[in-house]
Protein backbone atom coordinates (compact mmCIF):
# COMPACT_ATOMS: atom_id res chain seq x y z
CA UNK A 1 0.00 0.00 0.00
CA UNK A 2 2.61 2.39 0.85
CA UNK A 3 4.86 1.54 -2.52
CA UNK A 4 1.94 2.08 -4.69
CA UNK A 5 0.96 5.37 -2.64
CA UNK A 6 4.37 6.56 -3.56
CA UNK A 7 4.14 5.53 -6.83
CA UNK A 8 1.51 7.26 -7.55
CA UNK A 9 1.89 10.31 -5.98
CA UNK A 10 4.94 10.53 -7.90
CA UNK A 11 3.16 10.12 -11.46
CA UNK A 12 0.17 12.94 -10.12
CA UNK A 13 2.90 15.29 -9.58
CA UNK A 14 4.63 14.58 -13.21
CA UNK A 15 8.27 13.45 -10.92
CA UNK A 16 9.84 10.81 -12.49
CA UNK A 17 12.38 8.95 -10.11
CA UNK A 18 16.33 8.05 -10.73
CA UNK A 19 17.02 5.77 -7.31
CA UNK A 20 20.66 4.85 -7.27
CA UNK A 21 21.98 1.55 -4.61
CA UNK A 22 24.33 2.94 -2.93
CA UNK A 23 26.00 -0.62 -2.07
CA UNK A 24 27.57 0.26 -5.22
CA UNK A 25 28.89 -2.94 -7.01
CA UNK A 26 27.32 -6.17 -5.69
CA UNK A 27 28.76 -9.62 -5.61
CA UNK A 28 27.34 -12.73 -4.22
CA UNK A 29 29.93 -14.88 -2.20
CA UNK A 30 29.09 -18.64 -1.22
CA UNK A 31 28.30 -18.78 2.12
CA UNK A 32 28.15 -14.23 2.71
CA UNK A 33 30.11 -11.72 2.58
CA UNK A 34 32.04 -10.31 6.00
CA UNK A 35 29.14 -8.46 7.02
CA UNK A 36 27.96 -11.51 8.95
CA UNK A 37 29.19 -15.26 9.88
CA UNK A 38 28.80 -17.88 7.63
CA UNK A 39 26.41 -20.43 7.84
CA UNK A 40 27.82 -24.43 8.60
CA UNK A 41 28.07 -26.69 6.83
CA UNK A 42 28.30 -27.05 2.98
CA UNK A 43 24.60 -26.26 2.15
CA UNK A 44 25.93 -22.61 1.66
CA UNK A 45 28.46 -23.99 -1.23
CA UNK A 46 25.41 -25.81 -3.54
CA UNK A 47 23.25 -24.51 -5.93
CA UNK A 48 20.24 -23.87 -4.17
CA UNK A 49 22.63 -21.74 -1.64
CA UNK A 50 23.55 -19.66 -4.20
CA UNK A 51 20.17 -19.03 -5.82
CA UNK A 52 18.83 -17.98 -2.81
CA UNK A 53 21.67 -15.17 -2.30
CA UNK A 54 20.95 -13.92 -5.32
CA UNK A 55 16.90 -14.15 -5.01
CA UNK A 56 18.05 -12.04 -1.57
CA UNK A 57 19.83 -9.29 -3.55
CA UNK A 58 17.41 -9.02 -6.50
CA UNK A 59 14.21 -8.57 -3.77
CA UNK A 60 17.09 -5.95 -2.25
CA UNK A 61 17.06 -3.92 -5.13
CA UNK A 62 13.15 -4.47 -5.77
CA UNK A 63 11.66 -1.73 -5.02
CA UNK A 64 13.80 0.92 -6.03
CA UNK A 65 13.69 -0.82 -9.22
CA UNK A 66 9.35 -0.73 -9.01
CA UNK A 67 9.76 3.13 -8.41
CA UNK A 68 12.22 3.84 -11.49
CA UNK A 69 9.85 1.60 -13.84
CA UNK A 70 6.91 3.28 -12.57
CA UNK A 71 7.63 6.47 -12.80
CA UNK A 72 9.45 6.84 -16.06
CA UNK A 73 13.12 6.66 -14.07
CA UNK A 74 15.74 4.44 -14.26
CA UNK A 75 17.20 2.80 -11.20
CA UNK A 76 21.21 2.22 -10.94
CA UNK A 77 22.62 -1.00 -9.45
CA UNK A 78 25.61 -3.06 -9.20
CA UNK A 79 27.57 -0.09 -10.46
CA UNK A 80 30.38 2.21 -8.40
CA UNK A 81 30.02 4.69 -11.12
CA UNK A 82 27.45 7.30 -9.55
CA UNK A 83 28.64 9.94 -12.08
CA UNK A 84 26.59 7.87 -14.46
CA UNK A 85 23.28 8.61 -12.79
CA UNK A 86 23.78 12.16 -12.71
CA UNK A 87 24.39 12.58 -16.11
CA UNK A 88 21.32 10.32 -17.35
CA UNK A 89 18.94 12.48 -14.88
CA UNK A 90 20.60 15.81 -16.59
CA UNK A 91 20.18 13.99 -20.23
CA UNK A 92 16.74 13.28 -19.67
CA UNK A 93 15.61 15.91 -18.16
CA UNK A 94 16.77 18.28 -20.75
CA UNK A 95 14.83 17.24 -23.55
CA UNK A 96 11.45 15.55 -22.99
CA UNK A 97 7.50 15.84 -24.39
CA UNK A 98 4.69 16.18 -21.89
CA UNK A 99 1.61 14.43 -22.91
CA UNK A 100 -1.15 14.20 -21.09
CA UNK A 101 -5.18 12.55 -21.85
CA UNK A 102 -8.32 11.97 -20.41
CA UNK A 103 -9.06 7.82 -19.73
CA UNK A 104 -12.90 6.86 -20.66
CA UNK A 105 -12.27 4.66 -17.98
CA UNK A 106 -13.98 6.09 -15.34
CA UNK A 107 -13.90 3.21 -12.73
CA UNK A 108 -12.64 4.31 -9.25
CA UNK A 109 -11.37 0.96 -8.54
CA UNK A 110 -7.20 1.85 -7.83
CA UNK A 111 -6.07 -0.64 -10.23
CA UNK A 112 -2.77 0.09 -12.09
CA UNK A 113 -3.13 0.86 -15.64
CA UNK A 114 -0.72 0.34 -18.42
CA UNK A 115 0.11 3.09 -20.71
CA UNK A 116 1.93 2.17 -24.21
CA UNK A 117 3.46 5.26 -26.77
CA UNK A 118 4.09 4.36 -29.68
CA UNK A 119 6.23 5.90 -32.41
CA UNK A 120 5.97 5.62 -36.40
CA UNK A 121 9.55 5.73 -36.73
CA UNK A 122 11.31 2.76 -36.37
CA UNK A 123 14.58 4.38 -36.09
CA UNK A 124 13.54 6.57 -32.48
CA UNK A 125 12.96 4.67 -29.26
CA UNK A 126 10.87 6.35 -26.57
CA UNK A 127 11.53 6.45 -22.87
CA UNK A 128 7.74 6.89 -20.70
CA UNK A 129 6.37 5.65 -17.63
CA UNK A 130 4.33 2.66 -17.96
CA UNK A 131 1.08 3.36 -16.10
CA UNK A 132 -0.30 5.05 -13.33
CA UNK A 133 -2.59 3.84 -10.72
CA UNK A 134 -6.64 4.79 -11.11
CA UNK A 135 -7.96 6.84 -8.33
CA UNK A 136 -9.75 4.44 -5.25
CA UNK A 137 -13.36 5.48 -4.01
CA UNK A 138 -14.81 3.88 -0.69
CA UNK A 139 -16.78 1.43 -2.21
CA UNK A 140 -13.68 -0.14 -4.08
CA UNK A 141 -11.12 0.07 -1.45
CA UNK A 142 -10.32 -3.08 0.73
CA UNK A 143 -9.24 -3.46 4.64
CA UNK A 144 -6.22 -2.23 4.26
CA UNK A 145 -6.88 0.54 2.49
CA UNK A 146 -9.34 1.62 4.55
CA UNK A 147 -7.03 1.72 7.50
CA UNK A 148 -4.36 3.68 4.83
CA UNK A 149 -6.97 6.14 4.63
CA UNK A 150 -7.53 6.59 8.07
CA UNK A 151 -3.27 6.81 8.82
CA UNK A 152 -2.92 9.07 5.80
CA UNK A 153 -5.87 11.45 7.17
CA UNK A 154 -4.57 11.00 10.67
CA UNK A 155 -0.55 12.51 9.42
CA UNK A 156 -2.06 15.05 7.20
CA UNK A 157 -1.63 18.43 8.02
CA UNK A 158 -4.92 19.84 7.74
CA UNK A 159 -7.82 18.86 9.48
CA UNK A 160 -10.91 17.10 7.18
CA UNK A 161 -14.17 18.35 7.89
CA UNK A 162 -16.42 16.33 5.37
CA UNK A 163 -17.56 14.60 8.36
CA UNK A 164 -18.31 17.21 11.26
CA UNK A 165 -17.53 16.01 14.87
CA UNK A 166 -15.86 17.19 17.94
CA UNK A 167 -13.98 15.93 20.95
CA UNK A 168 -13.22 16.14 24.21
CA UNK A 169 -11.04 15.28 27.12
CA UNK A 170 -11.50 14.99 30.93
CA UNK A 171 -8.78 13.81 33.94
CA UNK A 172 -9.06 11.88 36.80
CA UNK A 173 -6.14 10.72 38.96
CA UNK A 174 -6.09 7.08 39.48
CA UNK A 175 -2.05 7.33 40.67
CA UNK A 176 -0.08 9.73 42.32
CA UNK A 177 1.41 10.62 38.94
CA UNK A 178 -1.16 8.36 36.78
CA UNK A 179 -4.01 10.23 35.34
CA UNK A 180 -7.51 8.33 33.99
CA UNK A 181 -7.84 10.72 30.78
CA UNK A 182 -11.91 9.95 29.18
CA UNK A 183 -12.41 10.76 25.57
CA UNK A 184 -15.83 11.72 23.66
CA UNK A 185 -16.35 11.98 20.24
CA UNK A 186 -19.41 13.12 19.27
CA UNK A 187 -20.71 13.14 15.46
CA UNK A 188 -24.40 14.79 14.35
CA UNK A 189 -26.55 12.15 13.23
CA UNK A 190 -27.87 14.31 10.77
CA UNK A 191 -24.62 13.73 9.10
CA UNK A 192 -24.82 10.47 9.22
CA UNK A 193 -26.70 8.69 6.26
CA UNK A 194 -28.73 5.18 7.30
CA UNK A 195 -28.53 2.73 4.92
CA UNK A 196 -30.74 -0.44 5.58
CA UNK A 197 -31.03 0.93 9.34
CA UNK A 198 -27.55 0.44 9.77
CA UNK A 199 -25.06 2.98 10.25
CA UNK A 200 -20.70 2.42 11.08
CA UNK A 201 -18.38 4.69 12.09
CA UNK A 202 -14.53 4.29 12.28
CA UNK A 203 -12.76 5.56 15.18
CA UNK A 204 -9.04 6.52 14.82
CA UNK A 205 -7.46 8.48 17.89
CA UNK A 206 -3.83 9.25 18.69
CA UNK A 207 -2.16 11.37 21.93
CA UNK A 208 1.08 12.47 21.38
CA UNK A 209 3.18 14.60 23.81
CA UNK A 210 5.58 17.61 23.45
CA UNK A 211 7.83 15.88 21.58
CA UNK A 212 5.80 14.09 19.41
CA UNK A 213 5.79 10.69 20.72
CA UNK A 214 2.55 9.00 20.44
CA UNK A 215 1.64 7.91 24.18
CA UNK A 216 -1.93 6.92 23.53
CA UNK A 217 -4.17 5.51 20.91
CA UNK A 218 -7.58 4.38 20.08
CA UNK A 219 -9.09 2.33 17.30
CA UNK A 220 -12.05 1.24 16.92
CA UNK A 221 -15.66 0.93 14.74
CA UNK A 222 -19.12 2.05 16.37
CA UNK A 223 -22.02 -0.01 15.09
CA UNK A 224 -25.43 1.67 15.48
CA UNK A 225 -28.19 -0.33 16.97
CA UNK A 226 -30.96 -0.69 14.25
CA UNK A 227 -33.27 0.06 16.77
CA UNK A 228 -31.22 3.42 17.47
CA UNK A 229 -31.41 4.54 13.87
CA UNK A 230 -34.75 5.58 13.72
CA UNK A 231 -34.64 9.34 14.29
CA UNK A 232 -30.56 9.73 14.21
CA UNK A 233 -30.71 12.92 12.51
CA UNK A 234 -32.35 14.52 15.28
CA UNK A 235 -29.72 13.17 17.64
CA UNK A 236 -25.85 12.11 17.72
CA UNK A 237 -23.38 9.27 17.76
CA UNK A 238 -21.61 9.30 21.19
CA UNK A 239 -18.45 7.69 21.37
CA UNK A 240 -16.54 7.18 24.44
CA UNK A 241 -12.91 5.89 25.57
CA UNK A 242 -9.86 6.37 27.50
CA UNK A 243 -6.27 6.46 27.71
CA UNK A 244 -3.91 7.08 31.34
CA UNK A 245 -1.72 9.62 31.00
CA UNK A 246 1.25 11.38 32.99
CA UNK A 247 0.76 15.04 33.75
CA UNK A 248 2.22 17.25 31.60
CA UNK A 249 0.76 19.26 27.71
CA UNK A 250 -0.47 16.54 25.30
CA UNK A 251 -2.51 16.79 21.34
CA UNK A 252 -5.17 14.67 20.87
CA UNK A 253 -6.41 14.01 17.11
CA UNK A 254 -9.27 12.13 16.06
CA UNK A 255 -10.26 10.47 12.93
CA UNK A 256 -13.52 9.92 11.73
CA UNK A 257 -14.94 7.73 8.34
CA UNK A 258 -18.90 6.97 8.31
CA UNK A 259 -18.71 3.55 6.55
CA UNK A 260 -21.54 4.08 3.77
CA UNK A 261 -19.84 7.03 1.75
CA UNK A 262 -16.49 6.77 3.48
CA UNK A 263 -16.65 10.96 4.52
CA UNK A 264 -13.79 11.90 7.18
CA UNK A 265 -13.47 14.12 9.64
CA UNK A 266 -11.04 15.05 11.78
CA UNK A 267 -10.68 17.03 15.18
CA UNK A 268 -7.17 18.29 16.75
CA UNK A 269 -7.26 19.76 20.26
CA UNK A 270 -4.14 20.32 23.29
CA UNK A 271 -4.96 18.07 26.35
CA UNK A 272 -3.33 19.50 29.78
CA UNK A 273 -3.66 17.36 32.45
CA UNK A 274 -2.44 18.99 35.76
CA UNK A 275 0.34 18.31 38.31
CA UNK A 276 -1.97 18.26 41.22
CA UNK A 277 1.27 17.71 43.32
CA UNK A 278 1.31 21.53 44.78
CA UNK A 279 -2.35 22.19 43.74
CA UNK A 280 -4.14 23.64 47.18
CA UNK A 281 -7.36 21.68 46.50
CA UNK A 282 -6.39 18.37 44.28
CA UNK A 283 -9.57 18.61 41.99
CA UNK A 284 -10.23 16.54 38.69
CA UNK A 285 -11.93 18.12 35.50
CA UNK A 286 -15.71 18.66 35.65
CA UNK A 287 -17.81 16.01 33.54
CA UNK A 288 -20.68 17.53 32.88
CA UNK A 289 -23.87 15.71 30.68
CA UNK A 290 -27.88 15.71 30.50
CA UNK A 291 -28.22 11.86 29.96
CA UNK A 292 -27.46 8.80 32.40
CA UNK A 293 -27.31 5.04 31.34
CA UNK A 294 -27.72 1.87 33.36
CA UNK A 295 -24.33 -0.37 33.29
CA UNK A 296 -22.53 -3.74 34.64
CA UNK A 297 -22.39 -2.51 38.34
CA UNK A 298 -18.80 -4.75 37.98
CA UNK A 299 -17.82 -2.12 35.30
CA UNK A 300 -17.64 0.67 37.41
CA UNK A 301 -13.30 1.46 36.65
CA UNK A 302 -14.24 4.51 34.44
CA UNK A 303 -14.65 7.66 37.21
CA UNK A 304 -17.53 8.22 34.94
CA UNK A 305 -19.68 5.30 36.39
CA UNK A 306 -20.65 4.95 39.62
CA UNK A 307 -23.21 2.50 41.12
CA UNK A 308 -24.09 0.65 37.77
CA UNK A 309 -24.84 4.26 36.39
CA UNK A 310 -22.77 6.36 33.90
CA UNK A 311 -22.80 9.64 32.90
CA UNK A 312 -22.38 10.59 29.40
CA UNK A 313 -20.47 13.84 28.56
CA UNK A 314 -21.97 16.70 26.78
CA UNK A 315 -19.94 18.13 23.90
CA UNK A 316 -21.50 21.28 23.42
CA UNK A 317 -23.03 22.51 27.02
CA UNK A 318 -26.23 23.29 25.43
CA UNK A 319 -28.89 21.74 27.52
CA UNK A 320 -32.88 22.44 27.01
CA UNK A 321 -35.08 23.42 29.54
CA UNK A 322 -36.64 20.04 29.85
CA UNK A 323 -33.55 18.41 30.68
CA UNK A 324 -31.87 17.57 33.87
CA UNK A 325 -28.07 18.65 34.15
CA UNK A 326 -25.46 16.35 35.74
CA UNK A 327 -21.86 17.56 37.62
CA UNK A 328 -19.04 14.95 38.53
CA UNK A 329 -16.30 15.92 40.00
CA UNK A 330 -13.73 14.16 42.49
CA UNK A 331 -11.55 15.74 44.79
CA UNK A 332 -8.32 13.77 45.90
CA UNK A 333 -6.16 13.65 49.34
CA UNK A 334 -8.67 15.84 51.39
CA UNK A 335 -7.47 17.31 54.83
CA UNK A 336 -9.04 15.24 57.92
CA UNK A 337 -10.08 17.13 60.65
CA UNK A 338 -9.59 16.70 64.04
CA UNK A 339 -12.24 13.83 64.15
CA UNK A 340 -9.31 12.16 61.86
CA UNK A 341 -12.07 12.52 58.35
CA UNK A 342 -12.32 15.08 55.58
CA UNK A 343 -15.05 17.37 55.30
CA UNK A 344 -15.37 19.59 52.27
CA UNK A 345 -17.96 21.21 50.98
CA UNK A 346 -19.65 21.82 47.73
CA UNK A 347 -21.99 24.22 45.81
CA UNK A 348 -22.98 25.14 42.05
CA UNK A 349 -23.85 28.83 41.57
CA UNK A 350 -24.89 30.37 38.01
CA UNK A 351 -24.34 33.73 37.13
CA UNK A 352 -25.50 35.37 33.98
CA UNK A 353 -22.98 38.12 33.39
CA UNK A 354 -21.79 39.23 37.44
CA UNK A 355 -25.26 38.98 38.72
CA UNK A 356 -25.71 34.94 40.11
CA UNK A 357 -29.39 34.10 39.43
CA UNK A 358 -29.32 30.56 41.44
CA UNK A 359 -27.40 28.15 43.53
CA UNK A 360 -27.71 24.78 44.95
CA UNK A 361 -28.13 23.75 48.37
CA UNK A 362 -24.31 23.51 50.03
CA UNK A 363 -23.54 19.46 50.06
CA UNK A 364 -20.99 18.56 52.61
CA UNK A 365 -18.71 15.13 52.26
CA UNK A 366 -17.23 13.32 55.18
CA UNK A 367 -16.16 10.28 54.20
CA UNK A 368 -14.02 8.68 50.94
CA UNK A 369 -15.65 6.88 47.65
CA UNK A 370 -12.09 5.75 46.51
CA UNK A 371 -9.64 4.55 49.38
CA UNK A 372 -7.05 3.09 46.64
CA UNK A 373 -7.20 6.40 45.20
CA UNK A 374 -8.19 8.66 47.55
CA UNK A 375 -11.19 9.87 46.05
CA UNK A 376 -14.34 11.49 47.03
CA UNK A 377 -16.46 11.86 44.75
CA UNK A 378 -19.61 14.68 43.38
CA UNK A 379 -22.58 14.09 41.10
CA UNK A 380 -25.06 16.98 41.51
CA UNK A 381 -28.07 17.52 40.01
CA UNK A 382 -29.97 20.18 38.78
CA UNK A 383 -33.23 21.06 36.79
CA UNK A 384 -32.61 23.42 33.71
CA UNK A 385 -36.77 23.94 34.10
CA UNK A 386 -35.79 26.77 36.51
CA UNK A 387 -33.21 28.75 34.74
CA UNK A 388 -34.46 31.12 31.76
CA UNK A 389 -32.92 30.65 28.26
CA UNK A 390 -29.02 31.77 27.55
CA UNK A 391 -25.80 32.24 28.88
CA UNK A 392 -24.67 30.89 31.86
CA UNK A 393 -21.48 30.66 33.74
CA UNK A 394 -21.46 27.72 36.05
CA UNK A 395 -19.09 28.24 39.33
CA UNK A 396 -18.32 25.58 41.00
CA UNK A 397 -17.44 25.88 44.69
CA UNK A 398 -15.21 23.59 46.74
CA UNK A 399 -13.81 24.35 49.90
CA UNK A 400 -11.42 21.93 52.25
CA UNK A 401 -12.63 22.68 55.35
CA UNK A 402 -10.09 20.88 57.02
CA UNK A 403 -7.54 23.08 55.32
CA UNK A 404 -9.20 26.43 54.91
CA UNK A 405 -8.50 25.64 51.11
CA UNK A 406 -10.74 26.15 48.60
CA UNK A 407 -10.74 26.16 44.41
CA UNK A 408 -13.62 27.58 42.59
CA UNK A 409 -13.49 26.44 38.55
CA UNK A 410 -16.03 27.68 36.04
CA UNK A 411 -17.77 26.39 33.04
CA UNK A 412 -20.03 27.64 30.14
CA UNK A 413 -23.65 26.54 29.93
CA UNK A 414 -26.39 27.35 27.22
CA UNK A 415 -29.63 27.17 28.37
CA UNK A 416 -32.48 27.37 25.30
Amino acid sequence: VELRAAINAAVRANVALYPVDSRGLQAVVPGGDASQSSSGGIAAFSGRGVRQQFDSLFQSQDTINTLATDTGGRAFTDTNDFGEAFAQVIEDTSAYYLLGYASTNDTADGRYRRITVRLKRPDLRVEHREGYYAPLDFAHAGRRDREAQLEAQMDAAVSSTDLPLSVAAGWFRVAPDRFYVPVSVAVPGSAVPVTGNRVSLDVLGRVRDERGQVVGRVRDTVQVPRESTGGLAARQVLYQSAVTLPPGRFSLKVVVRENTTGEMGSFEAPVVVPDLSAAPVKMSSITFGTQLREVDRRDDQSPLRQDGVELLPSLTHVVSRQQRMYFLYEVYDAGLTEAARPELTTSLAFYRGRVKVFETPVLVRTDVDATDRGATRFRIEVDAAGLEPGLYTCQVNVIDEATGRFVFPRLAIYVR
